[in-house]
Formats: structure tokens, C-alpha cells, sequence
């Protein structure tokens, strides 16, 4: 598990984010990225 949602998802081939022990979104690094809930919850600084 990683906090730093840019750095991991940089080298990562797939993400899966997990909300009070359940995967909520998984997919594709690239797309997770663009991901409007990611952008807003992880990404934005």
C-alpha cells in the first residue's frame, strides 16, 4: 500500500483502491490517473 498516489501509479502496470476494506475501483494505472474520483480524493494537491 502506498500513500503517494502519483509515485505509485507511475510505475504501476494496474491500480486498486480500497475504501474501509474494499476495492471500490480497480483498473489500469493510465486510466486511474484520468480518473475523475482518484483526481479529486488522491490526486489533487
Amino acid at each position: 500500500m502506498e500513500q503517494n498516489a502519483n509515485m505509485a501509479l507511475s510505475v504501476a502496470d494496474r491500480g486498486y483502491v480500497l475504501q474501509t476494506g474494499r476495492v471500490v475501483l480497480a483498473d489500469t494505472a493510465p486510466n486511474l490517473v484520468n480518473h475523475p474520483m482518484m483526481r479529486k480524493a488522491y490526486l489533487e494537491l
